[in-house]
């Protein structure tokens, strides 16, 4: 396999495979926060800046 051939297959594999991998691993990124079980840290995290409120006091 000469180096030519080598970038081809190289280019080819990353514009078929490697496109649909990024585009996997960012749609799961994406919903990664909308899963069930996070909800509980989700709210965690909204309510976090309130974490020392004292009303002013």
């Amino acid at each position: 396999m000469s180096d030519h051939s080598t970038y081809e297959f190289l280019r080819q594999l990353a514009d078929s495979w490697g496109l649909l991998a990024m585009a996997v691993l960012w749609i799961g990124l994406a919903l990664w926060p909308f899963r069930p079980g996070a909800k509980n840290r989700n709210q965690d995290a909204a309510n976090m800046i309130f974490k020392d409120d004292h009303d002013g006091q």
